[in-house]
């Protein structure tokens, strides 16, 4: 069935809301691949190619600590609990690998704690395997692990082969998954988020330097993690605050790492600086409307939980657009404060912004004669689409 939208607000009223709305084109990357969101709103200020997948390489490791996080948060795990380095992950993520180790001792027990430091601050692939061995056993069944929770976090176009990032063809990602992965670790592990941002780790005194630029030349950057591949180039998953404002930035496909610092650091300057948010609905508002089938009433109201803005660049002149889609119309009885739809918001021929909406009130079935009504009406209208789509 087809989806249907319908605005509480008139044109002429969202053409007032977005006066001198935002131009993106002020802006061009060098990166092949580049996404630049407002974290808070989830607002999209830049994107650039950001479903077109590239290597994942050290990214994956952004998905090993999720998934680490997630057990330290739910009490299956503890940072001081320890995990065996064994012979494969020393051999195959440490020195003799000749790429990013912790250098951690075959045989030994070492705490979570270290362990997520060695992956995060050092990018140890040796940390990566011993974490991933000592939550599900093998590489390959925490691969098995990080693709599901992918796919609830609802990562589409990212697939993952093992904990930290081999080039292999099947490993890819995109800018908005990464943005999307790096949105959930800051909001649901504020207790753990710190590691990104500590700027060194020692270990077996081999002191090693956080390898993300953000950290030591951007003001208010806190994370994430870099990622080079021999086909995809350089990468970069960060994020940084600013007067209340944290931004996220993905780049990737970059020449050198320092073009990947600088692409980088330049998204995230034209983001604080170039825009201004706008509200457009306050928290309980009524945004608009669905159509009910068979129920007492024919629409139910729907409302925003959290704030819906968009960011605006200052003297820009490109006009927004919004829809709200469903699948409808929804089958009564439609419960209260359930999600049914997403306004979804354009800039120019840019997405912004994506907000869940919930049904304001229940509507309960309605008379006998109501649904045969609407079933009258709902027949008809599909013999109508049946035959337009013929022509």
């Amino acid at each position: 069935m087809l989806a249907r939208f319908k605005l509480i607000f008139m044109a002429a009223a969202l053409t007032l809301i977005v006066s001198g709305a935002a131009r993106a084109d002020g802006f061009q990357s060098a990166a092949a691949q580049a996404l630049l969101v407002d974290y808070e709103s989830g607002a999209t200020l830049y994107e650039k190619n950001a479903d077109a997948q590239f290597p994942a390489s050290a990214l994956v490791k952004l998905m090993t600590a999720e998934l680490v996080f997630r057990e330290l948060k739910e009490g299956r795990l503890h940072l001081d609990d320890t995990f065996h380095v064994s012979e494969h992950a020393w051999r195959t993520g440490g020195a003799h690998a000749h790429a990013t180790a912790t250098f951690l001792d075959v045989n030994s027990n070492v705490r979570v704690e270290d362990l997520l430091r060695g992956l995060i601050v050092q990018s140890g692939n040796d940390a990566a395997i011993v974490l991933a061995e000592g939550l599900a056993g093998s590489e390959e069944a925490f691969a098995d692990r990080m693709n599901k929770r992918a796919a609830e976090l609802g990562l589409v176009h990212s697939n993952f082969v093992d904990p930290w990032g081999r080039d292999d063809p099947a490993q890819k990602t995109t800018a908005r998954d990464m943005a999307r992965l790096a949105a959930e670790i800051i909001r649901e592990y504020p207790d753990y988020y710190h590691y990104f941002g500590e700027k060194e780790f020692t270990w077996d005194k081999i002191r090693q330097l956080n390898r993300n630029p953000l950290l030591s030349g951007e003001p208010g950057a806190d994370g994430l993690k870099t990622g080079e591949a021999p086909e995809g180039g350089f990468s970069l998953v960060g994020s940084a605050m600013q007067d209340g404002q944290r931004l996220i930035v993905v780049v990737a496909g970059l020449k050198t790492a320092a073009e990947r610092g600088e692409e980088a650091r330049k998204l995230l300057e034209w983001g604080f600086h170039s825009f201004e948010p706008r509200l457009l609905f306050k928290p309980g508002d009524v945004v608009g409307t669905a159509s009910v089938f068979g129920g007492a009433s024919s629409e139910v109201p729907l409302t925003c939980e959290a704030p819906i803005k968009v960011f605006l660049t200052r003297g820009g002149q490109e006009r927004l657009t919004a829809k709200i889609v469903y699948r409808g119309p929804l089958a009564a009885p439609v419960p209260a404060g359930v999600e049914v739809a997403t306004l979804r918001v354009w800039r120019g021929e840019t997405l912004a912004l994506e907000a869940p909406l919930r049904t304001q009130s229940a509507i309960p079935l309605g008379g006998l004669g109501k649904r045969a009504f609407d079933a009258g009406v709902e027949f008809a209208t599909d013999l109508i689409r049946g035959a337009l789509a013929k022509n």
